[in-house]
């Protein structure tokens, strides 16, 4: 199942949690960190629990949970708390680099026999450009952990952690450091072989904008985008769903190599080669994944 939008939900709101799970999110992100004040984690994280355990059909739509951060004790809590309902991943967040990921792991390793969850079930997803350290590890995630699902980013705390007056102009374009870690996060998703997750775009309110930033995203090689507000969902979807154009292009691509024996064919006047044929052939198989949303 592809993950073109990932919609955070509070996890100590069952009325939020409740309108995600109606919408066309494919996954929601329960989330029990900055969204979920201190004195309400502990009636979060049973909320959250319970929550999962009610739904365990997620053919249509996974459910993740985001922890607190692995150097806070709320990380392992958060764990022990919600690993019964089967979560289908974990977004972990404000890590330094892979050996967070490579921690996390063995958590899990520990916690899934003790439920009767197969091995390897829960898979892991950092936000991975959230501290300073951070930035400086992220082409390193290849051996972090088969449960490495994808990585995903942010610009807020990495602003906060610099000590950043703004991270964006007055167009809202972001300014260099936040593009490098975009790019950075982007490039290390792919050299470790998981998906990127383009990052949420803060105003929710500026539908015309998330939907030029998304596909902007797309355009640049992100796989799926989080989502902040149910009402950026619909535009989400439709910006990382290959388009019927897309599909025909990439059909007759693939149609093209498997009827020559050269390693590069002329198509429409183009020369196309082994590249070409890669970014068809995962275009196809995005669109597949995608049939049963479109």
């Amino acid at each position: 199942m592809m993950l073109r939008s990932m919609l955070f939900t509070p996890g100590d709101s069952q009325k939020k949690m409740d309108k995600g799970a109606t919408g066309a999110a494919d996954a929601l992100i329960l989330d029990l960190e900055d969204s979920v004040t201190a004195a309400r984690r502990p009636e979060a994280r049973i909320m959250v629990r319970d929550y999962l355990v009610a739904k365990q059909d997620r053919t249509t739509q996974q459910l993740w949970v985001r922890i607190n951060p692995l150097d806070t004790p709320d990380a392992l809590l958060d764990l022990a708390a919600i690993i019964s309902g089967r979560p289908d991943g974990i977004i972990l967040p404000k890590v330094d680099g892979p050996a967070d990921v490579t921690t996390l792991a063995h958590y899990l390793d520990a916690l899934e026999p003790a439920f009767d969850i197969s091995s390897g079930r829960v898979k892991i997803m950092p936000v991975a450009t959230e501290t300073a350290p951070s930035i400086f590890a992220l082409g390193g995630y290849k051996h972090a952990s088969p449960r490495l699902h994808g990585l995903t980013w942010g610009a807020e705390d990495i602003a906060a952690a610099l000590g950043a007056s703004a991270n964006r102009d007055a167009n809202g374009a972001l300014y260099f450091t936040y593009q490098m870690a975009r790019s950075l996060c982007l490039a290390g998703a792919i050299a470790a072989d998981v998906v990127p997750v383009e990052t949420v775009y803060p105003d929710f309110r500026d539908l015309a904008g998330l939907e030029a930033y998304a596909v902007a995203g797309k355009r640049d090689g992100f796989r799926g985008m989080m989502a902040i507000h149910p009402d950026q969902v619909a535009i989400i979807n439709r910006a990382f769903t290959p388009t019927d154009k897309e599909i025909m292009w990439a059909t007759r691509v693939v149609e093209a190599f498997a009827a020559s024996s050269d390693g590069v064919v002329g198509l429409d006047g183009q020369m196309l080669d082994m590249p070409h044929l890669k970014q068809a052939r995962r275009l196809l198989d995005t669109a597949a994944q995608s049939e049963w949303r479109r």
